[in-house]
């Protein structure tokens, strides 16, 4: 007799069919049977359209700032107040003579002062740039900072806070560029501040500004994260990113069935947060709820206590972030209660979600509301808006990656035993900002942009079931015996071995004999270890207790190896966390796997010749 399947709360999904051709030299051109429908072709339409409709309606909250540092209550920025501060803020950088040639740059974490900011520059027509706070707060040396600047050559620099801004202002900032604080003031260096673009009065110049702009005009710059070279600057405009949103109604339709509610703290400055979820809350007239937490032991509680209060309709979080909701869903009932009570859609991105995660998940949602939240997932990135491919359908395994979004066209061309997907559509950027080289080599000769994903049928057979990711092709390497070892499907399987105590593997063995692979662990590993909270991270992984288990999983994955290409010969767990400065990680935590190998060569190359005193090798 067999199982029962499984019952999910009910969600519609809009692409479900797709066409592919072939040819004989077996490149695939894939795109969905559904064509993309009219669609604005500026997102100032969108604002302008909700504060007429809906004024009184929170756009934006966020928990106000205590001095002790704790957060208080809810304040709420209307789609009213948010179209009349723009207009008086977009007047102000009029009269500044902004521009793409001199754009603003915004160092902030996600706030309501960021957002005035950018509707302001939006509704104008100046571009802007939100910068990862990171390169201004965790980082030592300004690099990534300072190349930005160089980049750009902004007219203005805006930072929400005086006092943790003011050394990468005063390291980086030319004293001829003016600096625009919320909070706090400079001692080396003058000022203006805030509160001094809300009081100008706003002029037709504004509504002059608007009309001029098209689906041409430049949004926004986004860069790249950056692993071995320095951040790219990704062109966002308009049409782009209107587009973009479009394509995720037609595969998402729930998100036009009601306006959306979230509750997220995926920065701004990356595409997953600043592009797909403040997009889809504009688009939607929704509500999007600022969280101050984050997926790390010391912020997470402060998600929780967010979730607890505020019920989204859809949810968007990486990996880390889901694993801790999922943990804490089982003994929280208010929390489960509350988040579950409206909930629509889970989706995740950023990284692999372990299928252990993914059970726990559904086992308390089974617990609590008797059904399953669909748990939405794709492929994209900051070059195509970043919505490129979703799935079509509530049974998703890890690593699915579904269908294209109407629209695009997606290019499958074999790179040795590889697939590599390229896209084209209307929400593929133009290009990168004065980098004419690095756009010429980032599309193929038919216009398609090469992604440098690698991606395959879940069955051929059955096109419609979709495609499931396959990698990254530059991270795929030969072994000596000149054996291809394929990365992202290895790397997927030893963090779901690992689970829940691996945040992810660096895959190692470049023109050596045997696969290896170094760990980066979650905070959970020192519940195996038993020791005191102060014990370094050196300290728990030197424990026999972590050193036993991962000697387990090191077990099992030989087990189960077919061969030397996917055969993990040794392990290594690292103490030392990954570098922001060297590009090793991601604001959202992702790891970059070529700066990691970058970086620890040395550390490398002791590994793979036994020089390492906590090597660990299968004993089976």
């Amino acid at each position: 007799m067999s199982a029962q399947a499984p019952k999910y709360r009910a969600m519609r999904y809009g692409i479900t069919r797709v066409t592919r051709k072939e040819t004989p030299e077996g490149v695939q051109y894939v795109q969905a049977e559904q064509t993309l429908l009219p669609h604005p072709q500026r997102m100032t339409d969108k604002l302008l359209h909700w504060a007429r409709v809906a004024p009184e309606r929170t756009f934006l909250a966020r928990r106000q700032r205590l001095g002790d540092g704790s957060t208080g209550d809810w304040q709420h920025l209307s789609y009213g107040r948010a179209l009349a501060g723009a207009r008086r803020i977009g007047q102000a950088l009029l009269e500044r003579q902004l521009s793409d040639q001199r754009p603003v740059l915004i160092l902030s974490e996600n706030s309501l002062e960021h957002a005035m900011l950018a509707l302001g520059c939006m509704l104008v027509g100046v571009p802007y740039c939100p910068v990862s706070p990171a390169y201004s707060t965790i980082s030592q040396d300004f690099d990534k900072l300072r190349h930005i600047l160089n980049t750009l050559k902004p007219g203005l620099v805006f930072a929400t806070d005086a006092d943790k801004y003011a050394a990468a202002i005063q390291a980086t900032v030319s004293v001829d560029t003016e600096v625009v604080l919320a909070h706090g003031t400079l001692k080396h260096r003058s000022h203006t501040s805030l509160g001094a673009l809300f009081d100008t009065t706003d002029t037709a110049d504004v509504d002059a500004a608007m009309s001029a702009i098209g689906p041409d005009t430049i949004v926004k710059f986004l860069f790249t994260s950056g692993s071995t070279n320095l951040p790219k600057g990704v062109i966002n405009t308009h049409g782009m990113w209107c587009a973009n949103q479009q394509q995720m109604l037609q595969s998402m339709p729930v998100l036009g069935e009601a306006p959306p509610v979230l509750v997220d703290w995926l920065p701004w400055n990356h595409t997953f947060g600043g592009n797909h979820n403040i997009g889809l809350t504009m688009f939607h007239g929704g509500s999007l709820y600022i969280d101050d937490g984050k997926p790390v032991p010391a912020l997470m509680g402060e998600t929780l206590r967010n979730l607890r209060e505020v019920a989204p309709t859809v949810y968007f979080n990486v990996p880390t972030g889901l694993e801790a909701i999922a943990n804490a869903m089982h003994t929280d009932e208010v929390l489960r209660r509350n988040l579950l009570s409206r909930l629509r859609m889970f989706f995740y991105s950023g990284a692999a979600l372990a299928q252990p995660i993914w059970d726990s998940l559904h086992a308390a949602q089974e617990r609590e509301v008797g059904e399953r939240i669909v748990m939405g997932t794709g492929l994209g990135m900051t070059e195509s808006g970043p919505f490129a491919i979703f799935v079509p359908r509530p049974e998703v395994q890890s690593g699915d990656l579904g269908l294209p979004a109407a629209g695009m066209r997606l290019k499958l061309v074999p790179m040795g035993d590889k697939l590599e997907v390229r896209y084209q559509g209307p929400n593929i950027t133009p290009g990168y900002w004065r980098a004419p080289e690095l756009t010429a080599d980032a599309f193929d000769e038919e216009g398609f942009f090469k992604s440098g994903d690698a991606v395959t049928w879940i069955d051929p057979n059955n096109i419609h079931l979709g495609l499931k990711f396959d990698g990254r092709i530059a991270e795929d390497f030969k072994l000596a015996t000149g054996t291809f070892v394929s990365v992202g499907p290895l790397r997927a399987k030893i963090i779901a071995a690992g689970a829940p105590y691996v945040q992810d593997a660096v895959i190692t063995g470049l023109n050596m004999k045997e696969v290896g692979a170094m760990l980066f662990t979650t905070p959970r590993v020192r519940d195996l270890a038993g020791l005191p909270a102060q014990a370094s991270l050196n300290e728990v992984l030197a424990h026999p207790k972590v050193l036993a288990h991962f000697q387990q999983v090191l077990n099992h994955l030989a087990a189960s190896a077919t061969g030397s290409a996917n055969r993990v010969a040794r392990l290594l767990l690292l103490p030392e966390p990954p570098s922001i400065d060297k590009g090793e990680v991601t604001d959202k935590g992702s790891i970059n796997q070529r700066a990691v190998l970058k970086h620890r060569d040395a550390l490398v190359q002791d590994f793979h010749h036994d020089a390492h005193d906590q090597l660990l090798k299968p004993s089976v």
